[in-house]
């Protein structure tokens, strides 16, 4: 128990000293601004992982939450509908600005109300049926934001949401920390991308903390007996109609939170970053990783998350090489695809995944036959010949 508590010690210590290290390094904004990237698709794929790891139920329309809270926040947090809308202007003559402590909760129920909305609907599929049928649901939001502008312009169609509020924290008109400005600690300067890095780091580890919990209670547990034979856990009275849209809803509020922070650390959002890659991008985090295995699937997200962006320091000098006859965007995808096929030949079950359970170790058998003390060893051989007649 010692040993844990100095690892997650040093690990914590090591996540916080990170971006102020590599400032000092020189190392400049991209690079913090690549792990802050990878924490929110750490948020991402824990949420997927509920879905997918623990209830076992193939979504590849995870990406239509994220549109959700993405978009709900900058309704709230730009002026858009101000401009629109005549009443919203009347009524809120200073414009809607959206404070943080506002936003997490209103993102997390809306996705959870998709979520619910999605899973109802699909409770009775599974398998590839599923992954079709919310594949599909993930395309219709996307389609439904890039046409709601006539008649009513909502969404601004496909030209998106701009001029979006950075996160707060503090009162509307002088909060105490802007994410969008530099933080000034006498003479020491903290980027914005810096803090938004720790504000990304805080909700991940409040979301493994919650996951950890999930998996360990009772709810985990029907859920991982649905994923491993739905007829048995039906069987053994679990509502399995229930259990289903509780992941559904549980991890869509993932996703909801993670849009609202995406909306607000881009300050822009369109139709375009919600397509159907993003979902597939998503999936294959928690796969990689190992999927219901929390480890894991941290690990897998933040590989695939920075290593399209490491790749571009390779990919450039390679077409260099190459007098410019290779595409630098081409090969780069190529070298991810290439690296998930290895990984994925050699680790087929994720680069961490759980312990497998209900199975003996290798060897146990025998050495518990060899000492005289497992079953086997109780029972006698049926031997015709050792037979009195």
């Amino acid at each position: 128990m010692n040993k844990k508590l100095i690892i997650f010690f040093l690990a914590a210590v090591g996540l916080l000293a990170l971006p102020l290290l590599m400032q000092a390094g020189g190392l400049g904004a991209g690079w913090v601004r690549i792990l802050t990237l990878a924490l929110l698709y750490v948020l991402l794929a824990l949420g997927l992982n509920i879905v997918v790891g623990y209830a076992g139920l193939l979504d590849l329309g995870f990406v239509a939450f994220y549109a959700v809270g993405a978009y709900m926040y900058a309704l709230l947090a730009s002026p858009h509908l101000w401009e629109n809308f005549a009443w919203i202007k009347a009524a809120l003559p200073d414009g809607i600005h959206t404070p943080i402590w506002l936003v997490i909760p209103l993102a997390a129920g809306l996705a959870a109300i998709a979520g619910v909305l999605l899973g109802t609907p699909v409770l009775k599929l599974r398998g590839d049926y599923l992954a079709i049928v919310t594949l599909g649901f993930g395309e219709i939001i996307r389609v439904f934001l890039n046409n709601m502008e006539h008649p009513l312009n909502i969404t601004n169609g496909p030209r998106g949401l701009d001029r979006i509020d950075p996160m707060t924290i503090g009162p509307p008109g002088d909060p105490w920390i802007n994410f969008g400005k530099r933080l000034e600690i006498g003479d020491y300067t903290i980027p914005s991308v810096t803090l938004y890095y720790y504000l990304f780091l805080f909700l991940v580890v409040v979301s493994v903390v919650i996951c950890h919990r999930l998996e360990t209670s009772r709810i985990g547990r029907a859920w991982m007996a649905i994923r491993e034979d739905e007829i048995a856990a039906k069987a053994m009275g679990i509502n399995t109609r229930n259990m289903k849209l509780l992941a559904f809803g549980m991890g869509a509020t993932f996703g909801g939170v993670a849009g609202s922070m995406f909306a607000a650390f881009q300050g822009f959002v369109s139709p375009e970053s919600f397509s159907l890659m993003e979902s597939v991008m998503i999936v294959a985090m928690v796969v990689l990783g190992g999927m219901g295995h929390l480890p894991g699937v941290i690990l897998g997200a933040v590989l695939l998350a920075a290593l399209p962006e490491v790749l571009r320091y390779i990919a450039g000098p390679l077409q260099q090489m190459t007098g410019g006859r290779l595409d630098a965007s081409i090969l780069r995808q190529l070298l991810i695809a290439l690296a998930m096929i290895t990984i994925m030949l050699m680790r087929p079950r994720g680069l961490w995944p759980s312990r497998e359970h209900g199975k003996a170790a290798p060897g146990l058998a025998n050495n518990g036959n060899d000492s005289g003390n497992g079953p086997a060893a109780t029972i006698p051989a049926a031997n015709p010949a050792a037979t009195p007649s």
